[in-house]
């Protein structure tokens, strides 16, 4: 290779990014607009684009090629200008990068307006909710974060759920600057993206311009929440203290809440929901529900497409979780076997529940599955070792197939995502938003038996499954553009 073909290598690569930089910052404005003005969630292969920056796009663009082929701006550009324009398309999800790939395959007969116009036909003529759902969140650790980043981040359209008062025992003078700087910085999951502000007359925080009244009580019969405005408010039960009916049903007592979530595995006859798996047994005159536990939602979804194609005669599943708030930094004194010891020293087997939790979502699995844990010292990212045994003996190649299908085109992407990079470690997962992530590069198949790798946020992903749950008792439902090609 000569100087001049280097340069002029050099030249054209230099020369293609500027215009893909150039085309996503015109498309920014268009996107926030559509979003904010008609509530329509640009997409590209089910990761938003909405409140991103021109290299955050850029590489959800270029991440496609890991499991669908070649995508760019300038393939997605013509539809998203296209959609600008369509004012009769409703609230809905606009995946961009799955018409741009099914247009590349196309015989091209259509325009890209026309071939949008065709898939954007059951979205005409939509109409988006008219009042927001108040949300309270009890509780305001790491989950509670979580979900205050996650409820905050979709109110631009002024729709869905609208994060209205937190809950939590006042510690000290200056407890609330303390708590918005715990929203504001994360040693984990990074800045907050936006803006926070305290009120300190009024007790609240303002972040992104939702005023967040600051609560401050010791039980749930302490509070009139109607007194600030509150209504027919969904409270998620952030603090594992209550875990049963009645516990549970002492927040409906309170003026202004209407319904309950528990981010933690209920006790005796609350519902345990797996969003994706189970959320369809939530009923109207359910008013009390559990999202399970962290581990749960990544290896149920799993699970159950599992099941359905091949059948689970037996298995084990050992997740290797990061160290949790209850573990000790160095050794000392604590209730359960082992947990007394440094979490940030030592390895700690300790029992999960969640093999056993799986059969209240799946219950054809009762029985089948037992499981453990090994704690590590990682502050977040987890990963679910799925040892199982089938009827018959399973092709490797067939298996991971069908997972990846999984993960783009059914009804369970949101749950389970799929990757096949050989470099990935845990931390490359953090702020995750599925349930859970297959790597298909550890797959191992030996006749009927094959051991699975799940990766999962057990922070942010797990948030992110309540959150669904807390839109579905809400009644917020986003059309799905194209739909799930699957069923799982």
């Amino acid at each position: 290779m000569t100087i001049n073909n280097i340069l002029a290598l050099q030249e054209d690569h230099f020369g293609r990014w500027k215009n893909r930089e150039a085309i996503t910052e015109n498309l920014l404005p268009i996107i926030g607009r559509i979003y904010r003005e008609r509530n329509i969630i640009v997409q590209v292969y089910s990761r938003s684009l909405v409140n991103r920056s021109v290299i955050q796009i850029l590489k959800q663009h270029r991440r496609v090629r890991m499991i669908a082929g070649e995508l760019s701006v300038v393939d997605t550009a013509p539809f998203i200008d296209a959609l600008s324009t369509m004012n009769d398309i409703g609230s809905c999800q606009v995946d961009v990068g799955k018409i741009a790939i099914a247009y590349k395959n196309s015989d091209k007969s259509q325009t890209p307006t026309e071939f949008l116009r065709a898939q954007l036909a059951p979205a005409i003529g939509l109409h988006s909710a008219e009042h927001p759902t108040d949300v309270v969140l009890f509780g305001f650790g790491r989950i509670g974060r979580m979900l205050a980043r996650l409820i905050i981040e979709q109110t631009g359209s002024g729709q869905g759920l609208r994060l209205r008062a937190i809950v939590v025992r006042k510690t000290q003078e200056g407890d609330l600057a303390k708590r918005a700087s715990l929203l504001r910085r994360d040693s984990v999951h990074g800045s907050f993206d936006g803006t926070i502000a305290i009120d300190e007359e009024n007790e609240a925080i303002i972040a992104n311009g939702n005023f967040i009244k600051v609560i401050y009580a010791s039980s749930p019969e302490d509070i009139d929440y109607s007194q600030y405005g509150i209504k027919n408010a969904i409270l998620i039960d952030n603090t594992g203290k209550l875990k049963d009916m009645v516990g549970l049903s002492r927040h409906l007592t309170c003026a202004g809440i209407a319904r309950v979530i528990l981010t933690a595995p209920a006790k005796g006859d609350v519902k345990n929901i797996v969003y994706g798996v189970n959320n369809k047994d939530i009923n109207d005159d359910d008013k009390v529900i559990s999202a399970a536990s962290c581990t749960t939602n990544a290896i149920t979804p799993m699970l159950k497409v599992l099941n359905d194609k091949y059948g689970i005669e037996s298995g084990h599943v050992e997740t290797v979780h990061s160290f949790t708030n209850d573990q000790n930094l160095i050794d000392n004194y604590h209730k359960a076997d082992r947990r007394g010891r440094s979490a940030v020293l030592n390895m700690v087997i300790t029992e999960t529940g969640a093999a056993k939790a799986v059969a209240k979502a799946l219950p054809e699995l009762n029985g089948k599955l037992t499981g453990n844990s090994v704690r590590v010292p990682t502050p977040n990212v987890s990963l679910a070792i799925l040892n199982l045994t089938f009827p018959q003996a399973v092709n490797h190649e067939e298996l991971n197939e069908y997972i990846r299908q999984i993960a783009l085109h059914s009804n369970l992407q949101g749950q389970i995502e799929y990757t096949s990079s050989t470099e990935v470690v845990s931390s490359d997962f953090i702020g995750s938003r599925s349930a859970g992530v297959f790597d298909s590069q550890a797959t191992i198949v030996n006749g009927n038996h094959v051991s699975l790798y799940v990766w999962y946020d057990n922070e942010m992903g797990y948030s992110c499954q309540v959150q669904r749950i807390a839109e579905q008792m809400a009644g917020v439902k986003y059309l799905t553009i194209p739909p799930e090609q699957l069923s799982a």
